[in-house]
């Protein structure tokens, strides 16, 4: 099936997402619908060194990317000369990994004589909420990822504004770093999210709330609280339960991001409230953010599980915004490990 009769109507993006360690390609057609959406991870390669090795998963995009693009486009039912412009993540990131997706989207771009955008991968992790439903403004997203905790304001389309911040370990980082000190393998998240669902009871672990009016966010104390449990029991031969250590540390994090969440989105009017993020996947989260927003009256958005990990998909859809803006980038574009959100929002 082709799209070829509505081309002008439409739009198909193409988008590429290598920021770290999945190698993602998407085709969507106007920020919204996905006609394909392919994602190779690498977990399984990193998992012997206990975390994400960047050198091995720049090797990695290599040997995937090209094969993945060519059935990408054959999934999609797109021909290449429809698509109307190519995506890819210029940051944040690995270096080495964001690399590999710019040059492989400059290289298409070039030989299909398409326009390139550049795009921000927590613009891709909020605006995946989009592939479900009509986002409002102004608009609270919740970033819990593997390396950023946020919480972002939207004001209108495309305009972000970092109004908290983790100040030390991002909370998907504290959930590895936890899992370790309870033995579980690599990624640790899953692991502590099934214990602590498993857990009969829980151990009282401190919550971080920072400063009075912060919206900040702080993990690194309650991981250390955690290794200093499992550390008392191990001196004291006391015979520790994993899984309600996972649950007390789960618990004093669901309750800081929601409280925070909550307070945001009536500090500042927010019409809806995103869950966006890697960590947007955990069940404890998502069920403590549904409970408590059913109860106050907040329209909450969770991608499905599929858009909640790194995916080309959200990538195509933070695109469109600089598409319909004829917001594009040059064949000089470069990587930006460290591109900050609010320098990306569309212009106009």
């Amino acid at each position: 099936m082709t799209h070829s009769s509505d081309t002008l109507q439409s739009s198909y993006i193409l988008a590429v997402e290598t920021s770290c360690d999945e190698t993602s390609v998407s085709v969507v057609k106007d920020g919204r619908e996905v006609l394909a959406n392919l994602i190779s991870s690498q977990v399984e390669t990193h998992k012997a060194f206990g975390g994400v090795v960047p050198e091995v998963a720049s090797r990695k995009h290599v040997e995937v990317i090209t094969l993945m693009i060519e059935e990408a486009i054959a999934a999609s039912g797109v021909k290449p000369q429809d698509l109307s412009a190519i995506a890819v993540t210029q940051g944040p990131g690995l270096v080495g990994a964001l690399l590999v997706g710019i040059v492989a989207a400059k290289t298409l771009a070039m030989a299909l004589g398409k326009p390139l955008i550049a795009t921000h991968h927590i613009a891709g992790h909020i605006y995946a909420n989009r592939l479900i439903e009509e986002l409002q403004y102004p608009a609270m997203s919740l970033v819990v990822s593997g390396g950023h905790t946020e919480l972002v304001h939207m004001e209108a389309e495309g305009k972000f504004e970092v109004i908290g911040r983790t100040r030390d370990d991002a909370v998907g980082e504290a959930y590895d770093k936890v899992a370790r000190a309870l033995g579980c393998p690599y990624p640790g998240g899953p692991h502590v999210d099934r214990m602590a669902h498993e857990a009969d009871h829980a151990v009282t672990l401190p919550r971080v709330w920072l400063e009075a009016d912060s919206y900040d966010f702080s993990f690194s104390g309650l991981k250390s609280a955690v290794l200093n449990v499992v550390n008392q029991a191990s001196m004291k031969k006391e015979t520790l339960d994993p899984a309600a250590v996972a649950r007390g540390f789960q618990e004093s994090v669901v309750e800081v991001l929601v409280e925070k969440a909550i307070r945001a989105v009536r500090a500042y009017s927010s019409k809806q409230l995103l869950l966006s993020g890697g960590v947007a996947a955990n069940r404890g989260l998502r069920k403590a953010l549904e409970e408590r927003c059913a109860k106050e009256g907040i329209h909450l958005l969770i991608p499905p599980m599929e858009y909640c990990t790194d995916n080309a998909a959200m990538i195509g859809a933070a695109a469109h915004l600089k598409w319909q803006r004829g917001e594009l980038a040059g064949l000089d574009l470069q990587a930006q490990p460290g591109l900050s959100l609010e320098a990306w929002s569309v212009k106009s």
